[in-house]
C-alpha cells in the first residue's frame, strides 16, 4: 500500500514538475527588452530601424522604459548650465522615460504610469492600452487607446528580449 502511494506521489510530483517546466517555457512579457524597430502608419508611414538607445523592463507587476525619440544621436552638452534653451531641447527633448504598474487583460497590455518625464502622463486615471504579442524573444506592442481615447495611426513597436 505504501509503495502504491509513493508511486502515485512520484507520478503526481513529476507531472507537476513537467507542467511547471512547460509553463515556464511559454512566452512571457516579463524581461528586459530593447526596441529594434518601429513601424508607423498613416500619412508618412515608415519603418524606423535602427533605433536610438532604449531599454524596457517588465517585471511581474511593474514596467519601466527609457528611450530616445530621435532620428540621430543627440548633441553632447559640454556645459549644461550655460546651454541655450534650444541646445537643452535638442539634447533632452527626445528622452522619454516612464515607469508604473501594468496589467494584462483581454489580450491587452495596459500601463498605468506612476512617474514620467511628461507630467500629463502622471495624472489620475492615465493609462495606455496596447495590443501585444510575444513569440520567442520578440514582443510587439501597438497602442490602441489611452485616457484621451483611441490612438489614431498607431505605430507598432518590435522589441527583442535582451534578458
Amino acid at each position: 500500500m505504501c509503495r502504491i502511494f509513493n508511486s502515485i506521489l512520484a507520478v503526481t510530483a513529476a507531472g507537476g514538475l513537467s507542467g511547471a517546466a512547460i509553463a515556464s517555457r511559454a512566452p512571457s512579457i516579463e524581461g528586459v527588452w530593447e526596441a529594434v524597430e518601429v513601424t508607423t502608419t498613416g500619412p508618412g508611414a515608415r519603418t524606423i530601424t535602427p533605433l536610438q538607445p532604449n531599454l524596457s523592463f517588465i517585471t511581474a507587476k511593474h514596467y519601466s522604459h527609457i528611450d530616445i525619440h530621435a532620428d540621430g544621436p543627440r548633441p553632447v552638452l559640454t556645459d549644461a548650465e550655460n546651454a541655450s534653451a534650444d541646445d537643452l531641447r535638442r539634447a533632452w527633448g527626445p528622452v522619454v522615460a516612464e515607469a508604473g504598474s501594468y496589467e494584462l487583460a483581454s489580450g491587452a497590455f495596459v500601463t498605468y504610469p506612476v512617474v514620467s518625464k511628461n507630467p500629463a502622463a502622471m495624472t489620475k486615471g492615465s493609462f495606455t492600452s496596447y495590443a501585444y504579442r510575444v513569440a520567442g524573444d520578440t514582443l510587439w506592442l501597438t497602442p490602441q487607446r489611452n485616457s484621451r481615447g483611441g490612438v489614431t495611426n498607431p505605430p507598432t513597436i518590435k522589441l527583442r528580449r535582451v534578458e
